[in-house]
């Protein structure tokens, strides 16, 4: 058993519950749509964070979209963009990777990640989370509202 227990509450869930009974299924499209506003957030702190040397590496990071068997659910990543492949490969390693969590130099010493994405994830939790439900919310109700369900 884990000896860190986290406990949250996500404001407007209880909300986005009821409105999602009343319409009864899930549409795709708004799942996707509040998933990618939601994941909007730390791709642009993580591009911010991103180290600067030429701008590609922050050109080079954009959001991958999972596919599922599963309908009502969709994930994004914070990816490395591989049309930028031949940009990002150097001296025998991966640019983008290495930046991430970090390398070893010739001479073999360690030289820690920058962890910019992982830091840009971690810190807007709540933002993303928030934009999601309330995006999600927004949709369904207009969902509710234009098929005379109200």
């Amino acid at each position: 058993m884990s000896k860190y227990i986290i406990d949250f509450k996500i404001e407007g869930m209880r909300e986005l519950h009821k409105s999602l009974e009343k319409l009864g299924s899930v549409p795709q499209k708004h799942v996707t749509a509040s998933a990618r506003k939601g994941m909007n957030i730390p791709l642009k702190a993580a591009k911010a964070a991103a180290p600067v040397d030429t701008g590609n590496l922050q050109k080079g990071i954009i959001l991958k979209g999972e596919r599922s068997r599963y309908k009502g659910k969709k994930v994004y990543r914070i990816v490395f963009d591989p049309a930028m492949n031949d940009v990002f490969q150097k001296y025998g390693g991966y640019y983008p990777v290495s930046q991430e969590y970090g390398y070893f130099t010739r001479d073999g010493r360690y030289m820690p990640g920058l962890m910019f994405i992982h830091k840009a994830l971690q810190g807007n939790t709540g933002a993303l989370t928030k934009t999601m439900v309330d995006t999600m919310k927004k949709k369904i109700d207009a969902e509710i509202a234009k098929g005379g369900l109200r």
